[in-house]
């Protein structure tokens, strides 16, 4: 392709693919999906996005496909690869210039080039990094910030590969990095910014944050990612820790600076971003090279205390800033690699020396200092928070929770710093704690709101520490002289200690709480759910002190689930009902007729919201188990709602399957019939067989019948092929289950596995696991259908070649040798029944395997047959004399269906 003539026809067909005109915009997109392959056009493309008099969409579309032919035809092995020379040339002109004057095309390029180098460098692409090096130190402002948001991307590439080889060349290339003269811009820029700073020249230091900002990621990926993998030695250490004791300099400078500088002007958001990437830096070394980070132990611990926990930090800190010093103390607080072992001796030397300076700095009145200031002005509620309870109060609520926030926002940080500071050194802070509980004796003023969240910061603190505290708080006393009457202070301005006092007992009811209480507390409970306020937390309870609170509760908890409307709260609510149901089993089933008639309604309002429609399946599924054989009312809602949970067709099914499973399985086991209904959502079984879930859906099978006998067969043949041990050992016990409840359909259900079985047994499959269940299984159906087993015989000896007796000898054999494999005595019962049924034959075979037959037998009778000392005579342990329904009394659950079906197995002479 001529590059001038083809430049211009290249640039007219980006121009259209420009276009919004779809008939103008697909021909276009064609036609440059045809020239990708085409020799020549990667350098078009590099003039065209290159050439800033361009229209900017245009130049932005060019270097899209460039970056994307990356990928497809760079390295050489790839089809259509670009031609060496083609290349060679492509690298030269991407780092030609720096001077992309639009940012979202440098960063494009940035890319660009570091995928190239990802593949390229250092081998063929050698001037890459002293180009980079070189142009990080020119004073032209546009040029150094492209050159470094470049570097950035690089680095950032050649650390992520991970490889041995290409983990050293990376070292060699790191080498090349580490000039010391790489630090000079990120100090002269520091520093420039810090005086524009103070001249309130703020177009220069916008435009200044900007390379600044980039130069501050480039040392965050190259010191930090070169350090993980070889930087730490030699003189390159001593670099590296000179910069990181300059970042606390330059983050007390920026610090200082905010302050001179309006929230509302955009440097301060740019001067706050600098100080987060400032204290990452630090983050991120100690969280990669904590030994390495030993000598700034210290000086970290007193930087972020110093700002967080004294008047040093007022007026100049931000939310931000306080979580990452807090997150810095808490690494350093709880890092294993500066703890020291039980025995001192088995501690290295470089552990024993961070503990050291961790004890120096933790002294007392620090400790008391930070726990002190964490509780009585972290921990408080704030005005906003206030204003969004009494606004919002689902929203509060949710707002209030959630997995890692600990690491972004300000108060589950709070509280997980103090709960691991309180872990480390609770014999110090204990006292401090309870000094704050004792002096808040009594009820707090309604009218006092500042003594009202004090109270409730305490109380959350006291929560927090609950196992630490289990020897140091009488916690019955304390319920029962303080706690309980201040949940009866009705007061609008109480809530909150309301809502504090019953998160308290939650957390400490599984650490210390006599059980004679609960009562008490069940009867508050009930008067909290009366109150409006919707901010009421969990709790546990027994049983029997709970069924005579059973109705009231259970109907609050109801109403509570219509008012609130947010998906978590409906959640949450939805659990504790669950838990409820769990506990009291049968005895829900006077008042759960007005939530069956809610959850279809709450399912369909659900639609778009999979994670309650998990919660409204966990509800189900003890609503079932409560209900027994009485839940094929829910049939209607519940069959479909099974349905499409465990439909792999349905989008939801990611979701939903895996409770739908298990509801499926409580509605089979309490179903007192299979229904056509109940049957047709078998129809998904073939589809699930080949996913990861094998256990439940082979105890789902155990209750299949022979309508879908073909299917669930041939599903079983594919599926052996292709699982664990473990797994087919599960396949296996449904094939034997079917076989113990119908022993004549059975073995006709699944004649096409029972050959692989049988050929299983013949060659003496290697897992004893495996081969006990393929005994298991021959055993029932030479024991239970012998004409059944003369088919198969024969079919055996058709397929193999051989004589019938030869094979059966070769059978009984294997199986008299293999005896030893099957640990269950009912099997090894079952296996001596079986071959002792093949004697009464007049066959030459079985009688040469006579004694071989006995001799297990006997040995199986060993295993079963246990002293009755009243008639000093043996018995078989596993005979049922008789076959009456055993009595029920109150303290136990009526037996379920499925213990009834289990039971006419019994009676029908099975071995389960």
């Amino acid at each position: 392709m001529d590059l001038n003539s083809a430049s211009t026809i290249v640039l007219q067909v980006l121009t259209q693919a420009t276009s919004q005109d779809t008939a103008v915009l697909k021909p276009a997109e064609e036609q440059l999906k045809q020239w990708e392959t085409q020799p020549g056009f990667y350098s078009v493309l590099l003039n065209i996005f290159t050439n800033h008099s361009l229209d900017v969409n245009v130049r932005w579309l060019a270097v899209l496909y460039f970056k994307n032919g990356i990928d497809r035809y760079w390295r050489r092995v790839a089809p259509h690869a670009l031609s060496e020379e083609e290349k060679t040339t492509l690298r030269a002109g991407l780092i030609a210039n720096f001077n992309e004057p639009v940012n979202q095309i440098a960063t494009q390029i940035s890319v660009l080039i570091a995928k190239v180098a990802r593949v390229d460098c250092p081998r063929q692409w050698p001037e890459l990094i002293p180009t980079l090096l070189e142009s990080v130190k020119v004073q032209d402002d546009l040029q150094q910030h492209r050159a470094l948001l470049t570097f950035y991307h690089v680095t950032k590439t050649l650390a992520s590969k991970r490889l041995a080889a290409d983990r050293k060349l990376f070292y060699d290339v790191s080498n090349v990095m580490h000039d010391c003269r790489v630090c000079s811009p990120f100090i002269v820029h520091a520093c420039h910014f810090l005086w524009l700073a103070g001249s309130a020249l703020m177009a220069r230091m916008l435009t200044l944050m900007s390379v600044f900002e980039v130069l501050l990621l480039w040392w965050v990926y190259v010191k930090y990612e070169i350090t993980g993998t070889s930087f730490l030695k030699d003189t390159y250490f001593y670099i590296l820790q000179a910069f990181l004791h300059a970042v606390f300099e330059r983050l007390k400078q920026f610090l200082e600076c905010s302050k001179s500088i309006r929230a509302e002007n955009v440097c301060r958001d740019r001067v706050e971003k600098t100080i987060i990437l400032f204290t990452k830096v630090l983050l991120d070394f100690l969280d990669q090279h904590p030994f390495s980070f030993t000598s700034l132990i210290q000086r970290s611990l007193e930087f972020a205390v110093s700002y967080v926990f004294t008047e040093a930090g007022e007026g100049i800190v931000f939310e931000q800033f306080i979580v990452q010093c807090m997150n810095l103390i808490k690494m350093i607080v709880k890092n294993y690699a500066y703890k020291p072992s039980k025995n001192i001796e088995d501690s290295s030397p470089e552990t024993l020396e961070a503990h050291k300076i961790k004890m120096a700095f933790f002294t007392y009145p620090t400790l008391m200092e930070i726990c002190r200031r964490l509780v009585t002005h972290y921990f408080l509620l704030t005005k906003e928070e206030l204003t969004m309870w009494e606004e919002d109060p689902e929203g509060f609520t949710v707002e209030e929770t959630g997995g890692d926030s600990w690491k972004y926002s300000l108060r589950p940080c709070t509280e997980v710093l103090f709960i691991d500071i309180f872990h480390e050194y609770n014999q110090t802070l204990a006292p401090v704690v309870l000094e704050m509980v004792h002096s808040l004796q009594g009820s707090a003023n309604v009218e006092d709101t500042n003594a009202i969240l004090i109270k409730d910061a305490v109380y959350n603190a006291v929560g927090l520490a609950a196992y630490e505290l289990f020897d140091s708080v009488d916690f019955d006393q304390w319920f029962k002289n303080q706690l309980l009457a201040e949940l009866q202070v009705s007061h609008n301005r109480y809530k909150p200690i309301r809502r504090r006092v019953i998160w308290l007992i939650g957390q400490w009811i599984s650490v210390k709480f006599k059980s004679d209480l609960r009562p008490v507390l069940y009867g508050t409970i009930c008067n909290l759910l009366q109150d409006q306020d919707l901010v009421v937390n969990d709790f546990e309870f027994r049983t029997d002190q709970f069924l005579p609170y059973l109705e009231s509760m259970f109907t609050l908890l109801f109403q509570l689930l219509q008012e609130v409307t947010e998906c978590d709260t409906k959640m949450h609510v939805l659990h504790v009902l669950s838990c409820v149901i769990e506990r009291v089993n049968m005895q829900i089933r006077p008042y759960v007729g007005c939530l069956v008639q809610y959850l279809p309604l709450l399912w369909k309002q659900s639609e778009e919201h999979n994670m309650l429609r998990c919660a409204i399946l966990t509800t189900l599924i003890h609503l079932v188990q409560g209900l027994g054989a009485d839940s094929k009312n829910l049939y209607p809602f519940l069959l479909p709602v099974i349905q499409l949970s465990t439909d792999v067709t349905q989008p939801p099914h990611v979701y939903l399957l895996e409770d739908g499973l298990e509801l499926w399985l409580v509605t089979l086991e309490n179903s007192p019939c299979l229904t056509p209904e109940l049957l047709r959502i078998f129809q998904n079984m073939s589809a699930l067989l080949g996913m990861s879930i094998t256990n439940k859906i082979c105890v789902l099978f155990m209750l299949s019948i022979a309508m879908y006998a073909a299917g669930l067969c041939q599903s079983f043949c594919s599926l052996l092929k292709d699982i664990t041990t473990e797994g087919q050992v599960q396949v296996l016990k449904v094939v034997e289950n079917v076989l113990k409840v119908n022993p004549v359909l059975g073995p006709q259900m699944f004649q096409p596995l029972l050959p692989s079985i049988f050929r299983g047994i013949i060659d003496g499959e290697r897992y004893p696991v495996v081969m006990s269940a393929y005994l298991g299984i021959m055993g029932r159906v030479l024991l239970q259908n012998a004409r059944f087993f003369s088919l198969l015989l024969s079919e055996m000896a058709r397929e193999l070649g051989e004589e019938s007796d030869q094979i059966l000898g070769n059978m009984i054999e294997m199986w008299v040798d293999r005896m030893d494999n099957i640990t269950q005595p009912e099997r090894r019962k079952l296996s001596a029944l079986a071959l002792l049924s093949l004697l009464p034959s007049l066959n030459s075979v079985i009688q040469d395997k006579f004694c071989g037959i006995i001799n297990i037998s006997v040995e199986g009778l060993h295993d079963v047959m246990t002293e009755d000392a009243e008639a000093g005579t043996y018995k078989d342990c596993m005979l049922m004399a008789h076959f009456e329904q055993p009595k029920v009394t109150d303290d136990e659950e009526p037996p379920t269906e499925q213990d009834k079906r289990k039971k006419m197995i019994w009676v029908r002479g099975e071995l389960i």
